[in-house]
């Protein structure tokens, strides 16, 4: 029977995840476990959590990346859910990915897009598309196949052992779903929805820097985990082709 563990990372982000814990709330399909990972946070997400009948366990080591593992070490659900604090899903979003997996045995893991909703009315649906696309497009084009989105996440938790050694939770100030992505095992099956569509904050677009930061960490997760080497290895292959340039 699939269960669910839905995992999400929190630094001091109590107003947004108070609205995410209501949202898992009213889902027409219930998680079996919600997962807080307190990342030292100073205001009371913690016990928001709590409150909200989630399971909290502490990461003091800073960031995201230790701080998703840490949710994932401790999660029982044959699947894993994870999204961030100010991730705003629909109704039937647990639904959909529970069905998903149930429906395709062969299925590893699963991504969808968000929109951002605190973005300017005019600006949405353009700054939504172009993050979509910038993101999947290129970490596809890196990867040879679709990257995981941490705002948006499913994966088999029989993965997570054979993940878990490659990631570089040492290293700060990288992407942890993208450094996900690249340790995923060959030969696993991942999947974009786009009917698997969350809300989500535009801090990439409205915190100073923030586009720029974001590309910065990407380089530094692709370095960490090859750079080109990578990125030649995955391809030659996707294509059939014999080892080397």
């Amino acid at each position: 029977m699939t269960t669910l563990s839905v995992v999400v990372p929190v630094l001091d982000d109590a107003v947004h995840l108070r609205s995410l814990l209501q949202a898992l709330a009213l889902q027409c399909r219930l998680a079996e476990e919600v997962i807080v990972v307190d990342n030292g946070c100073s205001d009371d997400s913690a016990a928001l959590a709590r409150q909200a009948g989630a399971m909290v366990v502490t990461e003091p080591r800073r960031g995201i990346g230790p701080a998703a593992a840490t949710g994932y070490d401790h999660a029982t659900g044959s699947i894993v859910v994870r999204c961030d604090a100010d991730t705003l899903p629909p109704a039937h979003w647990l639904e959909r990915i529970a069905g998903r997996f149930e429906r395709d045995p062969q299925l590893g893991a699963l991504t969808g897009p968000g929109y951002f909703t605190d973005l300017p009315a005019g600006a949405r649906a353009a700054g939504s598309l172009f993050y979509t696309a910038a993101y999947f497009g290129g970490y596809t084009a890196a990867l040879a196949r679709t990257p995981l989105w941490g705002s948006n996440m499913a994966f088999r938790r029989d993965l997570w052992p054979a993940v878990r050694p490659g990631v570089h939770l040492q290293i700060p100030h990288i992407h942890d779903d993208l450094d996900f992505s690249c340790n995923l095992p060959a030969g696993t099956r991942v999947r974009f929805d786009p009917g698997l569509r969350v809300g989500a904050a535009g801090r990439v677009f409205t915190r100073a820097g923030g586009l720029g930061d974001s590309v910065r960490r990407a380089r530094a997760t692709l370095a960490a985990n090859g750079g080109r080497d990578l990125v030649f290895a995955r391809w030659h292959a996707a294509l059939g082709l014999p080892a080397g340039r």
